[in-house]
């Protein structure tokens, strides 16, 4: 039974070896989810899918430096969130940076079940509401914390491999998490605490 990392590697290894369909299968296989991680970062959609395609060229580009030490959607997302922050640099946009919050407190964060455990019988009738309220927190959090929560909570990525992805220490991946959370949690609140003919 071959891993996906195996997968990917074998793929990357064909490319090296002049095999550009390979890439495709590359290509295939991670633009969508690069898609939906980059249009976290930048909001326009044409522009997002703009940083992907610059992502995969930058990607093929430097396939030969690509050691395996990490697995290859790891390396691909590096790539493709630094390109999608050197995107908002050019066009003027700031990207607003993190404060990082104490990690320990990270470990004791409980409201963050409310983004995963919202299927009550009661909140599923305001479930695009809070959908909403969830992509909007999302959006308006500086991009450190929108790429940590996105990589976590719609990737389902480890706090090793998302460490890995934006090259920062796991204590500092927990803290962009516990914030993204505690600050999505706050908007969430009022929602989750009033009562459901209210919503409408």
């Amino acid at each position: 039974m071959t891993t996906e990392r195996e997968c990917d590697q074998l793929l990357v290894e064909r490319v090296r070896d002049g095999e550009k369909q390979a890439f495709g299968l590359l290509v295939a296989k991670y633009q969508r989810r690069l898609m939906r991680l980059l249009s976290r970062i930048v909001h326009d959609p044409t522009e997002a899918e703009d940083v992907v395609q610059e992502t995969f060229i930058k990607a093929y580009r430097a396939l030969r430096h690509f050691r395996g030490d990490s697995a290859f959607y790891t390396w691909l997302y590096r790539i493709g969130i630094n390109t999608a922050k050197n995107h908002l640099a050019t066009q003027g946009r700031r990207t607003p940076t993190s404060t990082d919050t104490d990690a320990e407190q990270a470990e004791g964060f409980n409201d963050g079940a409310h983004l995963r455990d919202i299927n009550t019988p009661e909140s599923m009738l305001a479930s695009k509401q809070i959908a909403q309220t969830v992509n909007a927190a999302m959006d308006a959090l500086p991009v450190d914390l929108r790429t940590a929560i996105a990589l976590r909570e719609i990737e389902g990525l480890s706090y090793e491999e998302i460490s890995d992805i934006m090259a920062c220490p796991i204590g500092t991946v927990r803290s962009r998490i516990f914030r993204a959370r505690e600050v999505i949690a706050e908007k969430l609140r009022p929602l989750l605490d009033m009562p459901v003919d209210k919503r409408w």
